[in-house]
């Protein structure tokens, strides 16, 4: 991770205000507003691929199927994408928000990208247009009550992203958070050197969520509400940097950058930026 002079922004989903969120146009919009980070959330799929996608199945709000057609929260549910393969993930469309669309084709077929894929495009893009690479803080999107059923067990998890994100060279360049525990144990184990970031959202205060984990994290990422002055002063004394979820509000922006937070996931990257630089 850079050293770190003033607040990073990261993109949440990509920049999902101007496109479906974690696609290839959305990461690629965050690109170009200037994005130190793209906040990504990855699941796996039956052959193996690491995939974009916030959740391991269909979220009928955000795709379509591969006529275009609409369908029901229990028929999303039902179509998991841990026991398909990535050719018969890709033929579904991903869609804005809550549009929905009910015609026999899309005309501009967006589907969930690869971690390959979206590392890719997002490179080619900053080389063609001579701005610098951002770096990808990938969540992996674990939960235990899902293990072996909707995604493989958090060892098996660890180790294909870890692969994938070596295989790809941004180790240097990416940060890996969960709020399952068991899969920053399994990261850490398997490359040290990727920073790891643990997300919260609970009330169970610092010490005990650090407690949680063997060793020190990176980052420590709770839901932006928590963020007060005692936290940040403590995390500095532990030496362990400060990223909050999800700032979309400028009034909320301006309380973090006053807590001096290490970094900021918005989906208002544009916001955030400006007042960042207007601090400088």
């Amino acid at each position: 991770m850079h050293a770190q002079q003033r607040t990073q922004i990261h993109g949440h989903r990509g920049c999902s205000g101007h496109g479906p969120e974690n696609t290839v146009p959305a990461f690629l919009h965050a690109v170009g507003s200037g994005c130190h980070w793209l906040e990504l959330d990855v699941v796996i799929t039956a052959d193996d691929h690491v995939l974009v996608s916030h959740e391991p199945w269909m979220d009928h709000q955000k795709c379509l199927d591969p006529l275009g057609r609409s369908f029901t929260e229990e028929q999303g549910r039902d179509i998991n994408i841990f026991m398909l393969p990535l050719v018969e993930v890709q033929r579904y469309h991903c869609v804005t928000g809550n549009e929905v669309i009910d015609k026999p084709a899309f005309p501009d077929h967006i589907h969930k990208p690869t971690l390959s894929e979206t590392v890719q495009a997002v490179d080619r893009s900053a080389d063609q247009h001579s701005i610098a690479k951002p770096g990808f803080n990938i969540e992996v999107k674990s939960d235990p009550a899902l293990y072996g059923s909707f995604q493989p067990g958090p060892s098996r998890f660890a180790e294909l992203v870890v692969q994938e994100v070596v295989a790809l060279g941004i180790a240097e360049r990416c940060i890996i958070q969960s709020f399952d525990v068991a899969i920053l144990e399994a990261v850490r184990a398997l490359e040290p050197m990727i920073p790891v970031a643990l997300l919260v959202e609970n009330e169970e205060g610092l010490d005990a969520n650090l407690l949680r984990l063997s060793f020190k994290p990176d980052l420590y990422s709770p839901a932006f509400a928590m963020a007060n002055e005692a936290m940040a002063k403590a995390l500095r004394t532990k030496s362990i940097g400060l990223l909050v979820w999800t700032v979309n509000e400028v009034v909320d922006m301006e309380r973090m950058l006053r807590l001096d937070v290490d970094g900021i996931i918005t989906d208002h990257p544009e916001r955030a930026i400006a007042l960042v630089n207007s601090r400088y």
